[in-house]
Order: C-alpha cells, then structure tokens, then sequence
C-alpha cells in the first residue's frame, strides 16, 4: 500500500536545487495543490520540466513569478509573460525544445533508452548542442533522455497500490514523466481501495508511484 501525504508533507520532499517535472499542458492537469505549497514554502534554485510555464496565477507560473525556478526545460513560454522577462534580464535560464522531442525525451529516460533520432529542428536553434547524425542520407538531431529527482503529476483516481486513472486532457505529460524521475509524487482527486479501479483505466502503474498525495491526508 501506498503512503498517502498531504500537501505540505509532499512539497516538503522536493528540496532547494531540485530537477523537477511537473505535469499539465497550460495548467490542465497539473498537481496544483503541490505547487502551491512550494510556492508557500519558497522552496528555490528549481530546474523545471514541463510542457510550458502555465500562467502567471496559475501551475508552473507561480513558481516562476515567485522567482523559485532558476532553469526551464520547455516547449513554449508565451501564456506566462514573466517567464520571457526573466529570461531577456538573464535571471533565468529557458531551454525550448520542440513538444514532440520533449515528450519522446522523457519516453526515452522512463524507458530506459539513449536517446531519440529526429528531424525536427534541424537548422534552428533547436539543433544548437546536440549531436547530429546521419540515416540513409537524412541528417537526425540526437535527443538524449531527460530524467528529473522529483516528478509531481496528476491523475483523477488512484488505489491503495498507486495504480493511477487520468479524466480526459489532464492526462498529457503526467503518464511519461512518471516513469522519468527518482521519486514521483502523484497528486489524485479520489483513493478508492485495489481492484475498483477497472484494469483498463489504469494508465500509470503503481510501480512508479511514490506517495499519493491528497488535501485531506
């Protein structure tokens, strides 16, 4: 059976200087409970993976506007207007990786691969410190794997197991950075006990899952 913490016993795993992944695709979907006691706590020097920034009162963007993240790892920044001020006065460091390539980064690191070969980005900015290698006479960007200490998700309902069910959009980015970090922390709406969650529904196995994290714990 899984430990379940509330939301503060969770921040407080994740410590200052941590690489973190956090899910959700412009805040549907992400653990916002969690990020909210961070955002109390202060916790800093963070390394965020993500799909992008949220906004600025609401997911990943509190934590940037409350000047907590010193790197971001993302696909794009533009609904979270102080991440791009941040970064143009040099106070933050932002990698932007083409969606698809983050998303099959990740996929890599959980599934225990070297890296990804892709076109994607050949001759942009993108390309700038990576390998390049050459298929058949087609030249491929090596993306390596992207892993994290801490990943904190989301999903609608777990087991007493920590077998995770998602709700529509929200399940995104969260299955794939389960499988990419140290320790996960699952954010859920609902523990229901092993077995009431149909087989078919379970998305994420416990096995990846560290803690259950719900308000109420």
């Amino acid at each position: 059976m899984k430990k379940v913490l509330n939301f503060e016993q969770a921040a407080r795993l994740i410590q200052p200087g941590s690489r973190i992944m956090i899910g959700g695709f412009l805040a549907v979907g992400s653990p916002h409970g969690i990020i909210g006691k961070l955002v109390e706590l202060g916790t800093g020097d963070l390394t965020v993976i993500a799909n992008d920034t949220g906004f600025p009162d609401r997911g990943i963007g509190r934590l940037v506007v409350n000047r907590q993240v010193s790197k971001v790892i993302a696909s794009h920044i533009g609904t979270n207007p102080p991440t791009g001020e941040q970064m143009n006065a040099g106070e933050l460091a932002v990698q932007l990786i083409p969606q698809g390539t983050l998303a099959e980064q990740i996929r890599a690191a959980g599934a225990g691969l070297g890296g990804v070969l892709t076109p994607t980005g050949i001759g942009t900015v993108a390309q700038e410190g990576n390998e390049v290698l050459t298929v058949d006479g087609k030249q491929y960007i090596l993306a390596t794997p992207l892993f994290a200490d801490v990943a904190i998700i989301k999903a609608h309902r777990a087991d007493r197991r920590g077998n995770l069910a998602y709700r529509r959009s929200a399940r995104n980015f969260n299955p794939l950075q389960a499988m990419a970090a140290t320790l996960v922390l699952a954010e859920v709406e609902e523990i229901v006990e092993t077995g009431e969650i149909d087989p078919d529904q379970v998305v994420t196995p416990g096995i990846f899952v560290d803690y259950l994290v719900k308000e109420d714990a």
